[in-house]
């Protein structure tokens, strides 16, 4: 009797696992709107996600593919450079809402990686690249800001 059920149970194996749930999703297009609520420096912004109406998520996000410098960095000259790279993204930010768009995990719990926009600039970390207030990261070694912060292809800001 035991090897009869074991026998059924087998055959029905195939036809649970096709009504499995696919795994969810490793990343999302978007594009998501958000409310800024906190600029905390040149690459992380926490924001107000609205994913669904009137549901909303609060969350850090990172910026794809750029490293700022620290805030609390190990020089004058890093901590000099991450407030002018914070004040900058909060510019360019300004009042209005962001999108967040190609969301996904990022290796500290918590936080997403996103490209971030507003209405009139398409992606804020490639735009504070182009500006020298960013370095370029794939998730690798982070750049010794102490040692290069002078040698930063710096120009100043743009207007608007």
């Amino acid at each position: 009797m035991r090897s009869l059920c074991f026998l059924l149970l087998l055959g029905l194996a195939p036809a649970f696992a096709a009504e499995e749930s696919p795994p969810p999703p490793r990343e999302i297009d978007g594009p998501i709107m958000a409310r800024v609520i906190k600029v905390r420096d040149g690459d992380t912004v926490e924001v107000e996600a609205y994913i669904w109406p009137l549901q909303a998520v609060t969350v850090a996000v990172r910026l794809r593919g750029v490293d700022a410098p620290e805030l609390k960095g190990q020089c004058e000259a890093e901590r000099a450079t991450a407030r002018e790279a914070r004040d900058r993204l909060k510019a360019l930010i300004g009042d209005g809402p962001v999108h967040l768009r190609r969301v996904s995990g990022d290796k500290y719990f918590g936080r997403v990686l996103a490209d971030l926009a507003t209405e009139t600039e398409p992606d804020l970390g490639q735009r504070l690249l182009r500006e020298g207030l960013v370095d370029a990261y794939d998730g690798g070694r982070r750049r010794n800001w102490c040692a290069t912060v002078g040698s930063l292809p710096h120009t100043p800001p743009a207007k608007g």
